[in-house]
């Protein structure tokens, strides 16, 4: 089976980790809420999609990985005695989405692409987080995290191929990158993941 690869057509700057790094306690509130988001995003697909067999292992563990996520940040939290963050819209999550079509085999495609897309930049910014972080154990954290979400980018477009060709994949794939790109550098920056 072939593979499906891509790349972001924006990188966030790394000036953008100084707003994290400056707010760091609403930045882990606002990325536990996505790892709960996320957890709970894998188990919907398996209920919207039942007929989809070739999804739903994959996705079962991908809620389970997610929720560990969730549970690790939520450690870290309580150990520095940050409350859990109460759930605040997602600018970049919702316009991505409204690219979604309506008819229900593109809809399915362009929810499972939008899905690779924001995994691939989530793992993009974890990177930069790594990066600049200097505490040992949330430097080790985000690093780990950055190499999970790497995984999770193309786990939804590659699981793709078994309802799609590789050609109908990346014919769509491009345009909501390019979407992704614009939208990525039209958002305010704020201590959040997206």
């Amino acid at each position: 089976m072939p593979k499906i690869t891509f790349e972001l057509q924006a990188s966030t700057p790394r000036e953008w980790t100084g707003v994290i790094l400056d707010h760091f306690d609403e930045f882990m509130q606002d990325h536990a809420n996505c790892e709960r988001k996320a957890s709970a995003l894998a188990l919907s697909l398996v209920m919207k999609y039942p007929d989809r067999k070739a999804l739903i292992p994959h996705l079962i563990r991908l809620a389970q990985e997610e929720l560990e996520h969730f549970q690790e940040v939520y450690a870290l939290m309580e150990a520095r005695d940050i409350p859990i963050g109460k759930e605040i819209k997602d600018p970049y999550v919702n316009q991505l989405l409204s690219h979604c079509r309506s008819e229900p085999e593109e809809r399915f495609l362009d929810r499972m692409l939008i899905s690779s897309i924001i995994e691939a930049r989530g793992a993009e910014r974890f990177g930069l987080i790594a990066d600049a972080l200097e505490e040992p154990e949330l430097k080790a954290f985000y690093k780990r995290l950055w190499a999970a979400e790497m995984k999770h980018g193309h786990l939804f477009a590659n699981l793709m191929l078994h309802y799609f060709s590789e050609t109908e994949i990346q014919t769509r794939l491009q345009p909501l990158l390019a979407a992704e790109a614009e939208i990525v550098q039209g958002l305010e920056w704020r201590p959040s993941l997206h």
